[in-house]
């Protein structure tokens, strides 16, 4: 197996590695704790992806080894054979998935937000819809699922919520589902069994980890307290622990209510103001902020990065990429790796200005 080049230039990423190891060895090695914390996150960075391809590497060994032993007689033999090839190939694919990224907060986990758009109550079950298919994912790749904020809707589902999914690349898998769904479908709510389009946004962005100065001044924001919504336990609706944080400069809304306490609530609150405000600053100095909504655009019709058609056939097909697949229910369930593909495909040409299809 190459050892350097192509995507994985292990050789490259083990001597940086070295390199960084030594960096961190020196007797003044934190007299700059900043500096110090960059590189001991650089190091953690390199172990990680060293260690997959060198497990992966052995696994390859292992593989060609049994493969020697082996003979067409032996089913045993054979069936561990496909399943070690399987779990090569998943792994294998994980990585190619990984080199795709190209942003360094790729890595970091993600703050996801859904809106219910235009559909009334229909759209506010596809919000709803739309955080299971999420949570599903999420329970496929091993991530964490932590709700910070959800407003129900006046019948049924959501109007809108806010999580976080905790995971190694959350944000770089997740980044391109930013944007507007599309459901068609017949309605459950509808009497008259027609045939009802509904849509709602969908907003991603990475964590900000508590090393990025982000300077919050007291003047600058308006804190209010509000008794959190829906059922949940004995303290829920009882106190006023949710806590809604207004940036006023920025006109920034953001809150928290899942958590036990008002005090706990504030922190997670600060904790997505700060996202939110790093992002917004990221936006000003790439002057995209209005490409990014623009993109996005109102959460109704002709808008949509990708529809999710129930009846009369059918289909979830992405308007970027022209990827689409049958198995409506299929991609429900949180089977989502094959239209994050295309898009990283597709968004790693846009970027390097080739024709996109």
């Amino acid at each position: 197996m190459p050892r350097s080049g192509g995507i994985f230039d292990l050789d490259r990423k083990a001597a940086r590695l070295k390199e960084v190891e030594g960096q961190a060895s020196v007797p003044d090695f934190w007299d700059n704790p900043q500096k110090a914390q960059d590189i001991l996150k650089e190091q953690t960075r390199l172990k990680d992806d060293v260690g997959k391809f060198m497990s992966l590497e052995s696994s390859l060994n292992d593989l060609q080894e049994l493969a020697a032993l082996s003979e067409e007689s032996d089913q045993e033999i054979i069936k561990d054979l496909q399943k070690s090839s399987d779990q090569l190939s998943n792994a294998l694919r994980e990585i190619e998935r990984q080199a795709k990224f190209s942003e360094p907060l790729d890595r970091n986990d993600a703050l996801v937000t859904l809106h219910a758009g235009a559909g009334g109550t229909e759209a506010c079950d596809w919000a709803e819809m739309l955080t299971r298919m999420y949570e599903r994912y999420a329970e496929r790749k091993g991530f964490s699922v932590e709700i910070t904020d959800i407003l129900p809707g006046d019948q049924a589902g959501i109007k809108s919520i806010t999580f976080f999914v905790r995971g190694p690349y959350a944000y770089g898998l997740l980044k391109g589902e930013a944007g507007v769904h599309r459901l068609v479908r017949i309605s459950p709510f509808d009497a008259n069994k027609r045939r009802h389009t509904s849509f709602a946004s969908c907003d991603v962005l990475p964590d900000v980890k508590d090393d990025i100065e982000i300077i919050i001044e007291e003047k600058d924001i308006r804190i209010d307290t509000y008794r959190a919504h829906g059922a949940g336990g004995q303290h829920i609706n009882k106190t006023d622990s949710a806590v809604r944080i207004t940036h006023i400069p920025s006109g920034l809304v953001v809150a928290s209510q899942t958590q036990r306490s008002q005090i706990k609530n504030r922190e997670k609150a600060f904790q997505i103001l700060k996202i939110r405000l790093y992002e917004l600053e990221r936006d000003k100095q790439r002057q995209a902020i209005e490409k990014r909504y623009d993109d996005k655009g109102d959460i109704a019709w002709g808008n949509q990065i990708r529809s999710y058609v129930f009846m009369p056939y059918q289909m979830v097909k992405d308007h970027r990429t022209s990827f689409e697949v049958g198995q409506v229910d299929k991609i429900m369930d949180g089977d989502l790796d094959l239209f994050i593909d295309a898009y990283l495909e597709w968004a790693a040409k846009k970027k390097s200005g080739s024709s996109v299809v």
